[in-house]
């Protein structure tokens, strides 16, 4: 097979900085990640040094203020940044996405003195993050968790366990929503945790069908002491905190599958135009042609999707139900791209000796992860025709 490297996406951006900084991106990716993706995801290794590389790059806090070391990029640039990531490495392009979803709270809800003390070492110093949502039985159902956070004078004492943690267990940082009142959305608060806190501890990470060079793990809080200077934001806030979040962060995972679904394309176009049957390249017949040209087709909505979503974003504007139309589109639109490119590269493509297998398997994940697609069509549902009255 003709070893080509993939053409760059034709990309409209809006500076010629932006410009700058996804060639750099795509250069990053082509020297230091996309080489040894499919090794290390197959040995389950976590690319820490690469994750140190991004930080030294600028590239772990782009879409924040340059204030505490951020980049000051618009979303419409870091969703791009992810794209290219997650094209050359799932496990990179989503750990960038959960690493700056660990950010949020602290950015957007913390205190000056807060930022100050932590942002510029969790946006540029070489940390890590985690984002401590769901539980072993709290996962669409976020308001009912019941991992805890009594006050005891002017610290807050965690107990419980949360669940699915990306970077569980090797992150520097854990942003951690806890019940602090009465159930219900009202009750719950947000936490700034370090890694090394004393009696906080991870399981053994979960065996994943995809992924495999991402740790996730369930956290244990045994009675992990912060004191009230790590609370982000107000007493009984954090529901609110975790709901702006996650609409930030599922457009991360939107831009995260256009990536995988562009690379399986890539890889299928390649395959096609080396590989020979009756004479002709396979890509000569039609019925492959069209394969690949609907494939084409949904990278290129689900790229202007999560990209109008961006825009609104970045204007101020209410996105929540667009970054949820992103997510549920753009994902299950990885998962049929994938599937396709698995079959257009016949017996090859059910091998790892070929990344297609490996991109069909990340790209279920991302149908799962920040809200399940049906609870996608769930926001975007109330957002049409209000709450259900049932």
């Amino acid at each position: 097979m003709t070893d080509r490297a993939p053409q760059p996406v034709d990309r409209q951006l809006p500076t010629e900085e932006s410009r700058d900084l996804l060639a750099l991106v795509r250069e990053i990716a082509q020297r230091e990640i996309r080489p040894r993706a499919a090794e290390e995801e197959d040995a389950g290794r976590f690319p820490r040094e690469i994750f140190t590389l991004l930080s030294e790059a600028g590239l772990l806090g782009l879409p924040y203020a340059g204030e505490f070391g951020g980049g000051e990029q618009p979303y419409e640039v870091y969703l791009q940044v992810l794209e290219e990531l997650a094209a050359a490495r799932l496990t990179v392009g989503l750990g960038v996405s959960v690493h700056s979803l660990s950010c949020h709270g602290l950015a957007g809800y913390g205190s000056k003195e807060q930022q100050a003390a932590h942002l510029p070492a969790m946006l540029g110093g070489g940390l890590l993050g985690a984002y401590c949502l769901s539980e072993p039985a709290s996962g669409s159902d976020a308001a009912s968790l019941t991992t805890k956070a009594v006050r005891e004078g002017d610290e807050w004492v965690i107990t419980g366990t949360k669940a699915w943690i990306t970077h569980g267990g090797v992150a520097d940082f854990y942003t951690v929503l806890a019940r602090t009142g009465a159930q219900g959305p009202k009750g719950i608060t947000a936490f700034l945790v370090p890694g090394d806190a004393e009696g906080l501890s991870a399981a053994v990470p979960e065996k994943k069908m995809g992924m495999k060079g991402s740790p996730t793990a369930q956290l244990h809080f045994d009675g992990v002491r912060v004191p009230d200077s790590r609370r982000i934001g107000e007493e009984g806030q954090g529901f609110t905190i975790a709901l702006a979040a996650l609409d930030a962060g599922r457009l991360g995972i939107a831009a995260c599958a256009v990536g995988v679904a562009q690379a399986a394309l890539d890889e299928a176009v390649t395959y096609a135009l080396d590989r020979k049957q009756f004479g002709h390249p396979i890509a000569d017949f039609q019925g492959l042609r069209f394969m690949l040209a609907d494939m084409a087709t949904k990278i290129e909505a689900g790229r202007a999707l999560y990209l109008a979503a961006a825009r609104l974003r970045d204007a101020g504007k209410p996105f929540s139900r667009q970054a949820a139309m992103a997510k549920l589109f753009c994902t299950d639109a990885a998962m049929a791209v994938t599937t396709d490119a698995v079959q257009i590269l016949g017996g090859y493509g059910y091998t790892a000796d070929f990344p297609v297998e490996r991109l069909m398997r990340e790209a279920k994940v991302l149908q799962i992860v920040e809200g399940t697609n049906q609870i996608q069509r769930m926001v975007i549902a109330r957002h049409l025709a209000g709450p259900e009255t049932r």
